[in-house]
């Protein structure tokens, strides 16, 4: 077998299968080229998906006549120099692999003037091969012309869909980088119809004119930071939330990316308040130094690496889970406005307490309910404190959820705010209450360990168990003893005592490796919070059961105070709102 060295327009053709997989991988980075140039409007015409055209024309800085060749070869580029460069890119583009490995498949026309230029030069090149420089007219900037993609590849043709997805791709990706570049305009047009026009404008929006009014509707802004982190965008209500998994859009320094550990600390921050079969939607951007981010994983860039990704991943899990902490962001709660001259004020009528069973009587949690305020029943259950009485009977402003009216099917509670009418699903809703106040209860003391009969000896990875021993003792406060006894192995000699009956080999492998990975804080949240889950739900009021108006008041005040209180714990809305123009509506008064 003899060994030889390939030709350079064989060497491009293979890079191009990594580069340019579909005609929306070109488009991306010609886009992402003309960014980079400064460009503040580009135009994408598209024929057949992109099959048969991709033409891209910017107002960029555009390129002088002497380096349109050297564009067009591999690894030719002005954003890097050197390794240093390298290790904190700030461009889109770099690697100088893009151009060419289009230019290997397709026929390519390059047409560019720099601004102090007295006209533009153009240059072709089909298959790889690079014709002469020409004169030719347009006006500052750069002009990327590219037909009959893969013609001289026709396997990889094969692979391409039909022209409705192949531009379906092709619009996304012209979607996306707008989504981080509102201060440029956009024109996209497919066959000769215009599709899609965005003029600069501010990033709110640019979002609705991209995701849609309904995706505006359902969002929360989000701006959190974090010594050189920096998180901003929107993040869409959990009751927002749709089977949909297209709705998920991440920037890392103005780059769209598709990144394990971001999805992952985003699912986590919705756990507590999403159903199960819905997926959170976003439209986030995340900013960190250059050089604590890796963009060179994939010649596609949207794989990256964190230097610190147990760092990125709490920075992003906190900043999105405080959103939905608070109660008046939890779900549909918001802030009320002030009553119309017209509207009566309000009458605040006496509170009484209302007996929220929290669970069966276990001796473990007979000192919790003595610590957080919970009193015994002495009947084998747990009562939580009375809500904060009203003051006395007066007038003032009506709280968020209003007052209790009536109780319909003994399912749910209406009430009445200054908005109109509220519906409450009662047993969702101290399903939220009491799960929130057992978390608070376990996390304000040590969680109990059971010891085991026979230690447990675990075989990990070296890198595992490294990870692991700086947080023994941490482990130990939470219910895990676990010594090293190997540079590959681990004894477990007790597990949390909530987690007793969960088999201690599979529990003890899957937390130790989360632990290596994330870090001690989310240790035991997820398997914590299904078992306090499970107890809320048994303990919370049931269905059917006859509330009287001083009870039902109690637990709007209950939610009002509790966190993430606009879901269950299963993610379902614990209420609704109906203004009186929704009811007004209904009743066609005033038409």
């Amino acid at each position: 077998m003899t060994i030889r060295v390939l030709p350079d327009v064989l060497i491009s053709q293979i890079a191009a299968g990594e580069v340019v997989e579909r005609p929306a991988a070109a488009l991306k980075e010609i886009l992402e080229n003309s960014l980079d140039a400064g460009a503040t409007d580009i135009q994408v015409e598209l024929e057949q998906g992109g099959i048969k055209r991709i033409r891209v024309a910017d107002n960029g800085c555009g390129i002088v006549r002497d380096e349109l060749v050297l564009a067009l070869t591999r690894h030719a580029t002005s954003k890097i120099a050197s390794l240093a460069d390298l290790e904190q890119v700030a461009s889109l583009g770099f690697r100088g692999e893009a151009l060419a490995s289009i230019a290997a498949v397709a026929r390519v026309e390059l047409v560019s003037r720099s601004a102090d230029a007295g006209h533009a030069w153009a240059i072709r090149v089909e298959g790889g091969r690079l014709g002469e420089a020409s004169p030719a007219a347009r006006g500052a900037g750069t002009t990327l012309d590219i037909t009959e993609l893969f013609f001289n590849t026709p396997a990889r043709r094969k692979f391409l869909k039909t022209e409705a997805t192949e531009y379906a791709h092709c619009a996304e990706a012209v979607r996306r980088v707008a989504l981080a570049h509102p201060q440029v305009a956009f024109t996209l047009a497919h066959n000769g119809r215009v599709q899609l026009r965005l003029n600069a404008e501010s990033a709110a929006e640019r979002m609705r004119h991209v995701l849609g009014e309904a995706f505006e509707q359902a969002a929360v802004a989000v701006d959190a930071a974090a010594g050189p982190l920096r998180l901003a965008g929107w993040v869409v209500r959990p009751s927002g939330a749709t089977t949909a998994r297209d709705g998920q859009h991440v920037f890392v320094n103005g780059r769209y990316v598709r990144d394990k550990l971001i999805v992952h600390a985003l699912r986590e921050a919705y756990r507590d308040v999403l159903h199960h079969q819905l997926n959170p939607a976003y439209c986030l951007f995340l900013e960190l130094p250059p050089e604590a981010v890796d963009v060179n994983v994939h010649p596609a860039k949207t794989e990256i690496r964190f230097r610190d990704s147990r760092g990125v991943h709490q920075f992003l899990f906190h900043a999105v889970e405080r959103l939905f902490a608070a109660p008046s962001t939890a779900g549909s709660v918001m802030p009320m406005p002030p009553p119309s001259p017209a509207q009566q004020p309000w009458r605040a009528p006496q509170q009484a307490a209302m007996p929220l069973q929290v669970t069966e009587a276990m001796a473990f949690y007979a000192p919790l309910s003595q610590e957080s305020g919970f009193r015994d029943q002495g009947s084998g259950g747990v009562v939580a404190p009375a809500a904060r009485d009203l003051p006395e009977a007066g007038e003032g402003e009506a709280p968020p959820l209003g007052y209790a009216l009536a109780q319909l099917h003994g399912i749910y509670v209406l009430a009445q705010n200054a908005r109109g009418l509220v519906l409450v699903d009662m047993h969702a809703a101290h399903e939220r209450v009491v799960y929130e106040k057992l978390k608070t209860a376990l996390d304000a003391r040590a969680v109990p360990a059971q010891r085991l009969l026979i230690p447990v000896a675990l075989t990990l990875d070296a890198a595992v168990v490294g990870e692991l021993a700086p947080h023994l003792e941490a482990l130990a406060s939470i219910g895990f003893e676990v010594s090293v006894t190997s540079p590959t192995s681990v004894a477990v000699r007790a597990v949390p005592w909530l987690h007793r009956d969960a088999d201690p080999v599979d529990l003890a492998r899957t937390v130790l490796e989360e632990v290596a990975e994330f870090g001690i804080a989310r240790l035991l949240a997820e398997r914590r919070n299904e078992l306090l889950a499970t107890l809320a739900c048994h303990g919370a009021v049931r269905a059917h059961r006859q509330l009287t108006v001083p009870e039902m008041n109690a637990l709007l005040r209950e939610m009002e105070a509790t966190e993430r209180a606009g879901q269950c714990n299963h993610g379902r809305p614990t209420w609704r709102q109906l203004s009186l123009a929704e009811l007004d509506a209904l009743f066609m008064r005033g038409r």
